[in-house]
């Protein structure tokens, strides 16, 4: 047998052969080696075990304590728009998100590191904690969770006065009371800021009617709507200070919306985009654009959403099929010089009202208007509750002889006439009938049909024959004029609510009496405050409809409308 010798640590030592010729009869090496631990049975014992207690069982992981402690101290609920929310056992009656900076997760890591001597829990912990606290919301039936104004079954009014210890405002028929724990469930954003304490005063009104330029009416139409502000389940018209430069506007936008719902940012400007705008008015009850000059299309659709109610789904983060939906119902203000920026269907949704010029002798430095504010501020949340309150008592039995487009907002005005003995119904018909007639000005098209159908008493046509009279002012077509048919029918329907207040009715349920079938608009010139009750009947086509052989195909008019 070939031996070869290897040095090994400086001795030489044979090697054996590597293959099939290797000695299988070898001895067992060190068998006879003392303390050679031969029984496998026993090695990594406690390693199988992972962490150990002092009880040699395992250890909770930091994400058991966490939950234990977060199960300890909150009930955990999934709100109607499928939000996990958590609620205190001991403490305000206020929904607190799992995740973000004023969430539950922040504190569930102070209070881990508080209960286990200063032991941190990792991200991954907390992360792990949450996934389970959301999966034990998700067991329990969706409740409401309202943001600064809620309503109990029962019909009490609830608001929340945004402080630490929970307090709130509840109003019932006749009568409201501070209350140290909300019946209802609220939740907070960092846009929000407290209210302080109402107090109850006579003249609680008139102290804030002393620090602005507004005439009697507007401010008692203004104080209505504050008081409105308070119902959560109707629309409100939105409130739009109007004046010229040196009036005030921005300034009383500010006051009215910090008495609805205090904000570190109660005038905002205007959003570049619908996502934008769902965001900040998923953080308010009540907002204020201010400076508004002209309003872009999607913007105007927007924010009479905004009034009737609006949701936004989008896609949740970092999933590929889950959603989330943004949905809310706001009480919104704006600030403009000029009505005629406003829309049609936006022009109906609002409620003007006009600040005079503040003299020199008269206007006040902006210290000295908020020190004079704040002090105030008690006594006129207290009128305004009162008012509230007075409206609750009597708004059952409110019936309208006629209902206007703002229904619900028209019968609470109707209820503070009834308490008061002011007349801000009738005030604010005639407000909503002039603000229409400053849209349709605004309006060069509308103003054109306008001017057309006034002339002729009545017109009847097709869209693309009125595109092709109405004339455009001065002779050059404004950047906003319809372009084709199709365009010019669809601003005539969003006029209509404009042509009616003039006394001018739109009716595009006819079609042409020849093979064509074109849709045709009636326009018609009536008395505005005895509109008629249907449709008139189709005049005679005879000048417009010649008897003749239709042309040919390729030679007649595009089928627009």
């Amino acid at each position: 047998m070939n031996i070869d010798l290897n040095h090994v640590n400086g001795h030489p030592r044979p090697v054996s052969p590597i293959g099939p010729e290797a000695p299988t009869d070898r001895p067992p090496v060190n068998t006879d080696r003392p303390g050679m631990n031969t029984d496998r049975s026993t090695v990594n014992t406690r390693r199988s075990g992972g962490k150990s207690g002092e009880d040699g069982g395992k250890k909770p992981s930091a994400a058991t304590r966490l939950v234990g402690l977060a199960r300890e101290r909150y009930t955990f609920v999934m709100s109607t728009d499928a939000r996990p929310y958590a609620v205190a056992i001991d403490g305000p009656n206020l929904a607190l998100p799992l995740r973000g900076k004023t969430g539950v997760r922040q504190r569930l890591a102070r209070l881990y590191a508080d209960t286990f001597d200063g032991d941190v829990a990792s991200q991954s912990a907390l992360a792990d904690a949450m996934t389970v606290l959301e999966g034990i919301a998700e067991d329990n039936d969706p409740v409401p969770v309202h943001l600064r104004v809620g309503s109990t079954p029962d019909g009490r009014i609830v608001v929340d006065l945004g402080t630490a210890d929970g307090r709130a405002v509840v109003v019932s028929a006749g009568r409201w009371e501070v209350v140290d724990r909300a019946p209802v469930l609220f939740r907070r954003s960092g846009a929000m800021a407290p209210m302080p304490v109402p107090v109850r005063t006579p003249d609680g009104l008139a102290l804030f009617h002393a620090m602005l330029n507004m005439e009697e009416s507007a401010f008692r139409q203004m104080s209505a709507w504050m008081a409105a502000a308070w119902l959560p389940d109707i629309p409100h018209p939105i409130l739009t200070c109007k004046g010229e430069q040196g009036t005030g506007k921005s300034k009383t936008a500010q006051m009215v919306i910090n008495l609805i719902d205090p904000s570190p940012a109660a005038k905002r400007s205007q959003p570049r985009d619908e996502k934008a705008w769902s965001r900040q008015a998923f953080t308010s009850w009540a907002l204020c654009l201010d400076n508004i000059s002209t309003i872009p299309r999607w913007l105007s659709d927007t924010l009479c959403k905004a009034v009737t109610g609006d949701g936004v789904v989008d896609r949740a983060l970092f999933t590929d099929d889950d959603v989330v939906v943004l949905s809310y119902r706001r009480v919104l203000a704006m600030t403009t010089i000029d009505a005629g920026a406003l829309a049609g269907d936006l022009a109906e949704r609002v409620l003007m009202v006009e600040l005079q010029l503040i003299d020199g002798n008269r206007r006040r430095s902006e210290e000295e208007l908020d020190a004079a504010f704040a002090e105030a501020r008690p006594a006129v949340l207290g009128g305004l509750l009162d008012l509230l309150a007075g409206v609750l008592e009597v708004l059952p039995s409110v019936r309208l002889d006629s209902m206007p487009r703002m229904a619900d907002f028209a019968r609470v005005l109707a209820a503070v006439d009834q308490v008061t003995g002011w007349q801000t119904l009738p005030d604010y018909l005639a407000a909503s009938s002039n603000v229409a007639s400053d849209a349709l000005e605004g309006d060069p098209f509308g103003t054109a049909v306008a001017a057309l159908v006034t002339q002729a008493g009545a017109w009847t046509g097709t869209a693309a024959q009125l595109l092709e009279q109405v004339q455009p002012p001065y002779g050059a077509r404004p950047l906003d004029w319809p372009k084709d048919a199709t365009r010019a029918s669809g601003r005539v329907k969003r006029l209509a609510p404009l042509l009616r207040s003039v006394g001018i009715t739109v009716d595009d349920t006819q079609r042409s009496r020849d093979r064509t079938r074109h849709k045709l608009l009636i326009l018609t010139r009536t008395d505005p405050d005895n509109p008629p009750a249907s449709a008139p009947s189709q005049p005679d086509q005879g000048s417009l409809w010649p008897e003749e052989p239709p042309p040919e195909p390729e030679e007649c008019p595009p089928d627009l409308y």
